[in-house]
């Protein structure tokens, strides 16, 4: 998905593996409160965006989390994201309602549905477009970003597809997407250890998970209510993530209320090294942002022209870049 804002906010995001302890006692959890942001004009899908945000702009090398949705597309129009760039990230698209069309610069043709990943990488540079299908009532779903380590920066353009299969544990059901889990692992390739998840609750149901102490967490709810066992932070609520930092080998999770509930369990390694995001670029300096802006609005090969996308826009414009250069921001991973 593209940012579609048109004053994108500037952010230098740097990873910073050496930071401070939290200190014995109770896990600690840091509870991220999302901000809406319409996206689109007037007839605006509006997404709740937990990362990047002040306090904290990346969870490992995932830097970028908007979710949105149920959202009635008869009266909100649905999603269509005209031809749009990428560089130096992964996009993951998951869906637990509706249908989207994909299509990209290197000729893929493909449909998110609930409960299957599509990972698409920019690298160098790619452009595609996102279309919600006319069969589509209803949209419900996020929109990830992974930022690419600096040796994988340049990858050459990819895309994958890949249907988990249910894990059942008692009154929980987990489809794990990217990484390893509860005993299963996704064979999507990442460049730097990460794990995305799907886990539903049962009314009440509650979940004992391994997880690695070398990754940083976030549980991103969708609906209902998570308590995070044992742990310093109030019950976590529809559209919140709540952050755990590195050092954790098990989270206990518990859902509250008489609802069902349902998460997304995100983690990896922190990504030690400084990268500056605008909009839909990644890049390591002010000057590369500058530069794929302009390769963007040029048509440039770098990014390549998308095929069969049939709106009135075939070349989303770039916003106006700031008058000031980006200035670094600090990511300190925490400890659980």
């Amino acid at each position: 998905m593209s940012n579609l804002e048109t004053d994108p906010a500037e952010l230098d995001c740097r990873g910073d593996a050496d930071a401070a302890t939290s200190g014995s006692g109770p896990l600690h959890v840091e509870v991220l409160t999302a901000r809406d942001v319409p996206l689109g004009g007037p007839r605006a899908m509006t997404v709740h965006r937990t990362l990047p945000q002040r306090s904290r702009s990346l969870i490992g090398s995932w830097c970028f989390v908007d979710h949105y949705g149920p959202d009635d597309v008869s009266q909100t129009g649905g999603m269509d994201v005209p031809p749009h760039p990428h560089t130096g990230l992964q996009t993951a698209s998951w869906l637990f309602t509706g249908e989207i069309e994909h299509r990209d610069t290197m000729g893929n043709h493909a449909m998110v549905r609930p409960g299957e990943l599509n990972l698409m990488t920019a690298g160098h540079g790619i452009a595609h477009t996102e279309v919600s299908t006319p069969e589509t009532t209803v949209l419900h779903g996020v929109q990830l970003w992974i930022a690419l380590p600096a040796e994988a920066a340049d990858a050459r353009r990819d895309f994958a597809h890949h249907k988990p299969d249910d894990v059942v544990l008692d009154g929980v059901r987990l489809k794990v997407f990217l990484g390893e889990l509860a005993g299963t692992q996704s064979p999507v390739r990442t460049f730097l250890p990460l794990l995305g998840a799907q886990i539903d609750f049962e009314p009440g149901a509650r979940v004992e998970l391994d997880v690695d102490p070398a990754f940083e967490h976030g549980i991103l709810v969708d609906s209902g209510t998570i308590e995070v066992c044992d742990s310093d932070a109030p019950p976590l609520r529809r559209t919140e993530l709540g952050y755990v930092g590195l050092g954790a080998s098990r989270l206990s999770l518990r859902g509250v209320g008489a609802e069902p509930a349902r998460i997304l369990l995100l983690g990896g390694t922190p990504l030690d090294e400084d990268i500056v995001m605008w909009w839909n670029f990644i890049g390591r300096s002010h000057e590369e942002i500058v530069r794929f802006r302009e390769e963007w609005m040029a048509h440039s090969d770098r990014f390549g022209q998308v095929v069969g996308y049939q709106g009135p826009i075939q070349h989303l414009p770039a916003p106006a870049l700031p008058h000031s250069r980006l200035h670094p921001r600090q990511n300190f991973p925490g400890r659980a």
